[in-house]
């Protein structure tokens, strides 16, 4: 039995809008990961509101994306054709059409605010201060981890994300990181207080994403050949994500076993993010290295397709630059599909090295190359890693990311109430 709602939580996430497909343009594990969390909040009684800035013409105020789950459009700015990038330049109408939503509600209508992303919490920063509602920050990636881990030739965050992301770390009641490693980097690069940095981990959908009926199965659905050697990238396509050491990495393996070629199949899901010819560059890169033959280029797909992609994978890889957690390798585990991943960052939690896929240290294709040949060489090794991918997986559901989440709430809202005793759900 569902409990009645007693609190209202406004989420901020401002950049990228919770409507749009995952896998291109901002739109990413971030936008997965706060519908998901909202959705199972609501159903332990406390409904969410997601502000998102309207990025298309004639969108409603409001839309119902799930019981107890509403996404708010905010205008600011041109609806269209406007960047990432140009977004902090809208804080001021952003912090307007908020406020001037708020006027409408009822005093203390929302619980507490908790803000996604650097520019979103700016927002929160501003609206907490005049309200005087907690504020929950999540960063997902921050500037300074980034810019010690950048692709060869990538263009450093700027200076002013940096600064923001002080500004919102030192405003904010608490903050939620996704791995202790990005709880350190919070603490030693941001100079947060240990005691309000919580680590709540992200989750996965265990329902859909599992192993349903097999490899076989979806590999007929998706009009795969049965014997195909198939490795696959999922995500957008920019260079901190590194599809392109995927590609050199293919490139090295059949240099090196040419009979690989009639078989290999690496299949690159997504769409470009933030570098207009970034999927071009790529597509440019597979004929430079002679692999355009079995490199395929696919959309992103849908959440309701995208597990069978998982499924009829060999292996799954994340060649990250950084990643705050990485839920792609999540997913693809919960399908039963080992996953080759940099080691770094929340990566190193999202795979148990060994366990459930591989680890490479750095980006060289050579070793990428070598780890992923080993493993195609070695199915009875595969097996034990899908079955390790499917056990590693079955520990993060999304309830348990819901109800984390719901406990840090509860921490801010006693520390607002001067160390009182609060329940969120108050008939818990």
């Amino acid at each position: 039995m569902k409990s009645p709602r007693t609190s209202k939580i406004a989420t901020l996430m401002v950049h990228s809008s919770p409507l749009d497909q995952a896998g291109t343009g901002d739109a990413g594990g971030m936008n997965v990961y706060v519908v998901e969390t909202a959705k199972k909040m609501a159903q332990a009684g406390v409904a969410v509101d997601i502000f998102t800035r309207a990025n298309k013409p004639n969108l409603p105020e409001s839309i119902e994306i799930a019981d107890g789950v509403n996404v708010k459009h905010l205008q600011a700015g041109p609806v269209e054709g406007f960047s990432k990038e140009e977004l902090p330049s809208q804080l001021g109408a952003l912090t307007s059409a908020f406020m001037n939503y708020q006027k409408q509600l009822p005093k203390d209508y929302y619980s507490l605010l908790h803000s996604h992303y650097w520019i979103s919490g700016q927002l929160g920063w501003v609206v907490s201060e005049a309200t005087g509602t907690p504020l929950i920050h999540t960063m997902h990636t921050t500037a300074k981890v980034k810019n010690l881990n950048l692709a060869d030739g990538e263009k450093p965050e700027p200076q002013v994300r940096s600064i923001g992301e002080e500004q919102v770390v030192k405003a904010a009641t608490g903050l939620i990181a996704n791995t202790d490693a990005e709880a350190a980097s919070l603490v030693s690069l941001y100079d947060a207080c240990p005691d309000r940095v919580f680590v709540v981990a992200p989750g996965v959908d265990l329902q859909s994403f599992s192993p349903s009926d097999g490899k076989a199965a979806a590999r007929e659905r998706l009009n795969i050949a049965p014997d195909a050697i198939l490795l696959t990238f999922v995500g957008r396509i920019q260079p901190h994500k590194g599809p392109d050491v995927l590609l050199r990495a293919a490139a090295e393996m059949v240099s090196h076993s040419p009979h690989l070629r009639a078989k290999l199949a690496v299949v690159i899901i997504g769409g470009a993010s933030g570098y207009v010819n970034e999927l071009e560059k790529l597509k440019s890169l597979a004929k430079f290295l002679q692999i355009e033959d079995v490199t395929h280029f696919v959309d992103p797909v849908s959440r309701q397709v995208l597990p069978d992609w998982y499924r009829a994978t060999d292996l799954v890889c994340v060649p990250s630059y950084s990643e705050s957690f990485g839920l792609v390798a999540l997913e693809a585990q919960a399908c039963g599909t080992p996953v080759v991943a940099t080691a770094i960052g929340g990566l190193r939690t999202a795979v148990s090295d060994g366990i459930s896929g591989s680890l490479v240290d750095g980006h060289d294709p050579k070793a990428w190359s070598a780890v992923i040949s080993r493993l195609i060489a070695e199915p009875a090794r595969r097996l034990l890693l899908s079955m390790g991918a499917i056990e590693h997986a079955s520990h993060f559901g999304w309830e348990m990311t819901a109800r984390k989440t719901l406990d840090v709430y509860d921490w801010a809202l006693g520390v607002e109430n001067k160390g009182k005793s609060y329940k969120i759900i108050k008939n818990q």
